[in-house]
């Protein structure tokens, strides 16, 4: 069946991440409702992907850096206005796919981004407008001094500053969330925390254990008296988070670091790399180089995939493109071979193996289509570790030529010898003969 047929409740909106550790935000029930920017659909704000899921399929319009909005409903709304006085086709670049499929099958999308001066200028203004609210509250909760609070871990309480319990939690409890200073909306950080050890989940690695006392021991034993930094459910309690237009806490503390490393000396000597692991395109089973990764995969599943780059004569792109349309078709259950789906990943991988589908490709036009350049998961090692084919020829092209050099201890020998005189002398007596 071809792509562009397929199910469209099958869309990935954007790149899946491959599992590391759990997390997720809590829908907000007093959520304002955002429109569609084309129609009168209307979905609540904490549900807002699947608005925008709603207008990549209905309306065909994707748009960029969703994260990096700050104020993702005065955005839609702004542009719903714009978009009522102009075409589309005036703010968005047009993306076609299935482009070498008859015409009927290809797909028109529009991209709004912020490469569209005027989009920029918006988020920047929404961000601005969303920093000085933030500022303005953060500066209200550091004179206050009618909090009160009761200390997660032990039964006082405190009331006065919030600097008062953060400082107690540090210092007797060894829980630190950060200096007082750098963090707003302290009444509701402390409230979702609360909740999670309520629901008996640890802070950390977010396990949830079956009564009180084992998660205290748990959370005390492993040291896991802390939060976890890459939940980006506590990114909207960190001042840090609102400085710099599309850039996330990591990217501005990243340049911070710089700026203190090129003030010492740079001394590498105890550097030691720690190998990435990539992830099989059909079981969860990692390796840490490419050649035990394929290996596996040959034994495991008999998919041989440095032999089917070969005889394809796949480039770097192509098997891009390839990889990611495996990891695809893998995640939605279906045989990219017959197209038979299936209920779980465990009964699909079976019926490949028992069918040896697993060992050959459909055909080139069903994967080598420019929507594959988009990784399925955005984590996805594999990726970075691909090598083009024609690299790999060159190099072993140039073992295998011997390069002789010449002897130059009489010049005037050489130059009687050498082919290109050959060559002028046979030139000179074919234009006598005429």
């Amino acid at each position: 069946m071809p792509a562009a047929r397929r199910s469209d409740t099958e869309c990935i909106l954007e790149p899946l991440s491959l599992p590391e550790s759990p997390g997720g935000v809590d829908a907000v029930e007093s959520s304002p409702y955002v429109p569609c920017i084309f129609c009168k659909e209307c979905y609540v704000l904490a549900e807002q992907n699947q608005l925008l899921k709603h207008m990549i399929i209905e309306h065909k319009l994707v748009i960029a850096d969703v994260k990096l909005v700050a104020d993702f409903r005065s955005y839609i709304l702004y542009w719903k206005r714009r978009f009522a006085e102009q075409p589309i086709t005036d703010f968005c670049s047009v993306i076609r796919t299935n482009s070498k499929a008859p015409l009927e099958e290809q797909d028109n999308y529009f991209l709004l981004c912020d490469v569209l001066p005027e989009d920029r200028l918006l988020r920047e203004q929404l961000q601005q407008k969303r920093l000085r609210e933030i500022l303005e509250q953060q500066q209200q909760e550091r004179y206050d001094t009618s909090f009160h609070s009761m200390c997660m871990f032990c039964d006082q309480e405190f009331t006065g500053n919030r600097s008062v319990l953060l400082n107690h939690m540090a210092r007797e409890h060894a829980f630190n969330i950060g200096l007082p200073d750098n963090i707003v909306n302290c009444y509701e950080f402390l409230a979702v925390l609360q909740k999670k050890l309520d629901n008996l989940q640890c802070l950390y690695c977010e396990k949830v254990f079956r009564d009180k006392n084992t998660l205290k021991d748990h959370m005390r034993k492993k040291q896991h008296r802390r939060i976890n930094a890459k939940n980006k459910e506590y990114d909207k309690f960190y001042i840090i988070n609102y400085l710099e237009f599309g850039k996330s806490w990591e990217e501005v503390q990243s340049e911070d670091d710089r700026e203190l490393l090129d003030n010492l000396e740079e001394d590498w000597s105890d550097w030691e790399e720690h190998p990435v692991c990539a992830v099989c395109l059909f079981c969860e089973q990692q390796a840490d180089t490419t050649e035990k990764l394929y290996l596996h995969m040959q034994k495991s599943h008999g998919f041989h995939f440095p032999k089917i780059k070969s005889e394809h004569g796949l480039n770097f792109y192509q098997q891009v493109k390839l990889v990611n349309f495996i990891r695809r078709e893998i995640h939605h259950c279906r045989c990219y071979n017959c197209q038979e789906k299936f209920e779980s990943k465990g009964g699909l991988i079976s019926h490949m193996e028992e069918t040896k589908h697993i060992a050959s490709l459909p055909a080139r036009t069903t994967w080598d289509q420019p929507q594959y350049y988009f990784p399925t998961y955005e984590n996805d090692t594999l990726l970075c570790t691909l090598s083009d084919s024609e690299d790999a020829k060159a190099e072993d092209q140039s073992e295998e030529v011997p390069v002789v050099s010449e002897d130059i201890s009489s010049l005037k020998a050489l130059k009687q010898s050498s082919v290109l005189n050959q060559l002028l002398w046979k030139e000179n007596k074919n234009q006598e003969k005429f």
